[in-house]
């Protein structure tokens, strides 16, 4: 019987440390981390884009991890395919960016990939799904779902993204956008 006992009040502790945890948001900080801070934070503010969302896209396509490169060739911690960054170079004037430093250098990535979520808010009006949804699929394909009718941009229909990829990925950062926002509160 002390066995017994013993064994329901160890259970009982280990359940009241794990709600303990769950319950508070300071613990779920440890789930939900954001590097880069400051590289963020200064290049959202100068595109006048959110820094939730720029970390919440990060923590999608490499969950912060620098030097990536997919299969399809997208570069560094944003995921940058190389065609729209020589775009955005270009358009934005940072010719002292290169496809290497994309890749190697998370500041210039998060630079470049801001600068385009900017383009992406001012094509599609400021709605933050559609610009989620044309940064993985682009955003021509995202204009035709909507002009089409096949998608009216919202993440209540998200389910109705003709692309399988782009519509867990919506759903994926709007989740981490939420979680951000709920525990940090301020960047």
């Amino acid at each position: 019987m002390k066995w017994l006992r013993k064994k329901r009040v160890l259970l009982l502790l280990f359940l009241s440390f794990i709600v303990l945890i769950f319950f508070n948001s300071k613990w779920l900080v440890l789930f939900y981390p954001i590097y880069y801070k400051d590289e963020i934070r200064h290049h959202a503010a100068v595109n006048h884009i959110d820094p939730f969302m720029v970390a919440a896209i990060i923590r999608v396509e490499t969950n912060y991890k620098a030097n990536q490169e997919s299969s399809k060739g997208a570069l560094g911690v944003m995921q940058i395919m190389p065609d729209t960054a020589k775009w955005v170079i270009s358009k934005a004037g940072l010719p002292d960016v290169s496809l290497e430093s994309l890749k190697q250098e998370p500041d210039k990535n998060i630079q470049i990939g801001s600068w385009y979520l900017k383009s992406l808010y001012d094509q599609f009006e400021g709605n933050e799904i559609a610009v989620i949804a044309a940064y993985n699929a682009g955003p021509t394909k995202v204009k035709s779902w909507i002009k089409s009718g096949k998608w009216d941009g919202r993440l209540e229909t998200s389910k109705d993204i003709p692309f399988g990829e782009t519509r867990h990925y919506v759903q994926r950062v709007a989740h981490y956008y939420e979680q951000y926002q709920d525990l940090y509160k301020e960047f």
